[in-house]
């Protein structure tokens, strides 16, 4: 008798440790995070970047616990930085596979595209390299934030030092032919008092393509103090050997005004010596400025992938501990209570710190001026990665366009002062 109780005791609890297991697993769950990037294509570099940091976060949250106790499954597409793919990845993702969220992309016209979906369908979209002003500018969205800096914040940061050193000067200016290329050629022209296209000539170049000659050519006879390649991922790689063959480097000098890891070590140490540009952050940020948080990062990526990571990297990861704060802040999923936690809310992850602004979702940041070192010194690094100097900097409240500023180009464009809503919302 005394052995049957027994028995009848260990299948009870067998059977409720059982039940406490599957509840607990039922309870866990999964929230599905979609990355919208370019694997392929001239952008494929930074790209590339984003899915190994983003792979990074999503096993480093998961390891703590997940995302309200909802451990993040990353779905991943492939926009090949096609504006038309990207928004068709975007709706799979949040319609077929129930993505709570959507970030990614290396292109401006990519991300007005993704924004607008993720608008109609009420998903919160990140932008993760996406410098056009129009994306937090005209087409900004109440569901769209932007992680990294804008055209207008690095034309700013930029004009100090060019105003310092080239004052007088005649440019020329080399610009991809779509959103990005157009907004960030007229901040830098605003800003560095180049606004007279029939003195500071230019030339719009298809994208994507992949022959510069013509447009190098054109510019070399124009004998500019100063050539701005407006020019991104692989098509300024391609640009800047282009131009280090024909020797103009040593006529003229060169900026890129949005400049990351990855197109700097396409362009080769030769050619990208004595460089100027700018970005939101580097690998070599935190050693200088010793933020614990992003050496941290540095270090673990470094470990994973035996190499640095880049801006792109930074803001990708970024993006999931962000997007993770606002849902435990708002103690839901629910987008609209999310997006409320994101408004004004001030953050400090890989550099000093940042703020999503809450009128446009801007995030304002310090901005660094970089000039690219010279060959010898970028290949004494172990990954011959080395590439960036810091020269200047600027705060990101005297970076960003301000708020009456914004108000006017809103009205400008016939658009609203404030982010619109959902219908019901």
């Amino acid at each position: 008798m005394l052995h049957d109780r027994s028995v009848f005791t260990l299948i009870f609890i067998g059977f409720f440790l059982l039940l406490s297991t599957s509840f607990s697993l039922a309870s866990t769950g999964t929230v599905k995070i979609a990355l919208n990037y370019p694997e392929t294509g001239p952008y494929s570099m930074q790209g590339k970047d984003q899915w190994k940091a983003a792979n990074l976060a999503e096993n480093e949250i998961n390891a703590a616990g997940g995302i309200l106790n909802q451990k993040i499954e990353l779905v991943t597409y492939d926009t090949k930085s096609s504006a038309e793919i990207a928004a068709k990845n975007a709706a799979h993702a949040i319609d077929t596979n129930g993505a709570k969220m959507v970030f990614g992309g290396s292109s401006s016209a990519v991300a007005v595209a993704v924004s607008k979906v993720c608008q109609e369908k009420g998903v919160p979209f990140f932008g993760t390299l996406t410098y056009s002003t129009t994306v937090t500018g005209t087409e900004a969205k109440r569901h769209t934030f932007r992680e990294c800096y804008d055209s207008w914040m690095a034309a700013k940061a930029m004009s100090s030092y060019l105003n310092k050193n080239f004052q007088g000067k005649r440019y020329f200016y080399i610009t991809a032919d779509y959103t990005w290329g157009w907004t960030t050629e007229a901040s830098l022209r605003k800003f560095s008092g180049t606004e007279d296209k029939s003195v500071h000539k230019g030339v719009l170049t298809p994208f994507p393509t992949t022959d510069f000659t013509a447009a190098l050519k054109k510019a070399d006879q124009e004998k500019p103090d100063v050539l701005v390649l407006v020019l991104f991922g692989q098509e300024m790689a391609n640009a800047i050997r282009s131009a280090h063959k024909m020797g103009m480097k040593d006529r003229m000098q060169v900026l890129v005004p949005n400049l990351t890891l990855g197109m700097a070590e396409r362009g080769t140490p030769k050619a990208m010596q004595g460089v100027v540009g700018t970005l939101p952050w580097c690998w070599q940020i935190p050693y200088t400025y010793n933020y614990e948080r992003g050496i941290k990062f540095v270090e673990d990526f470094q470990k994973e992938h035996q190499r640095y990571p880049s801006s792109s990297a930074g803001s990708a990861y970024t993006i999931m501990y962000e997007y993770k704060a606002a849902v435990e802040r708002a103690g839901t999923f629910d987008s609209a209570k999310v997006i409320k936690a994101l408004e004004g809310h001030h953050y400090q992850l890989l550099k000093d710190e940042q703020v999503w602004r809450d009128f446009d979702h801007q995030s304002v940041q310090t901005v660094y001026v970089v000039r690219c070192k010279p060959r010898d010194e970028v290949v004494k690094n172990r990954y011959n990665l080395d590439y960036f100097e810091i020269i200047d900097s600027l705060p990101g409240d005297m970076a960003v366009i301000t708020r009456q500023e914004w108000n006017e180009i809103r009205k400008t464009a016939g658009k609203p002062t404030r982010l619109e809503k959902l219908p019901g919302e």
